[in-house]
């Protein structure tokens, strides 16, 4: 084997490696399949909005009995690193539970996404600065776990223990890029 049929087959397989680890990292197919959720809503009936917000802790109670919730917080998601709408919502059962339900939800398709509550504001740290759609994971924050779906409208149980006085913003989470497709403001 001729010296230059070496070095090309060695650079063609460097390229070749290069290309798989690529693909592998960015997931690009994920930009053109869309996955929808259909969650139903909580069966609850809304009975009104907590004067407290995300730190209030009473629930009003049906006079038959009903499984009742009130809104903690709520608003609509604005665009990070990728087009994001939709609306976020915090609520409380009158069991004392909370959940984040987020309704028509439309953004990008990514690898590793994930819904998180943050201490830091909707809208990015720096005024549109660059990075500033990677810097919730700077501060506090809680895992509500993996996005289920890029569209549609799905429900997540927020953990009993998490504080939720400092939360500032719900936010669409890409872990493997460390930035934040969408977020909503809730305080």
């Amino acid at each position: 084997m001729s010296r230059r049929r070496a070095i090309g087959l060695s650079v063609g397989g460097v390229l070749v490696v290069v290309l798989v680890a690529a693909l592998a990292l960015f997931q690009p197919w994920l930009l053109f399949v869309d996955e929808t959720v259909t969650e139903g809503d909580d069966p609850g009936a809304v009975v009104g909005t907590a004067s407290g917000g995300l730190s209030d802790s009473a629930v009003p109670s049906a006079t038959d009995g009903a499984r009742t919730r009130v809104v903690l917080a709520s608003a609509s998601f604005i665009d990070a690193e990728h087009g994001t709408s939709g609306r976020a919502v915090v609520y409380r059962r009158s069991d004392g539970s909370r959940f984040l339900r987020i309704e028509d939800l439309d953004t990008s398709n990514g690898p590793d996404l994930h819904v998180w509550l943050t201490d830091r504001r909707s809208g990015g740290d720096c005024e549109g600065c660059r990075d500033s759609w990677g810097t919730y994971d700077d501060g506090a924050y809680v895992r509500l776990g993996a996005l289920k779906g890029n569209q549609g409208s799905q429900n997540y149980e927020i953990p009993d223990d998490a504080d939720l006085g400092a939360m500032r913003s719900v936010v669409i989470w890409c872990d493997r890029f460390n930035v934040a497709f969408g977020t909503a403001a809730i305080a």
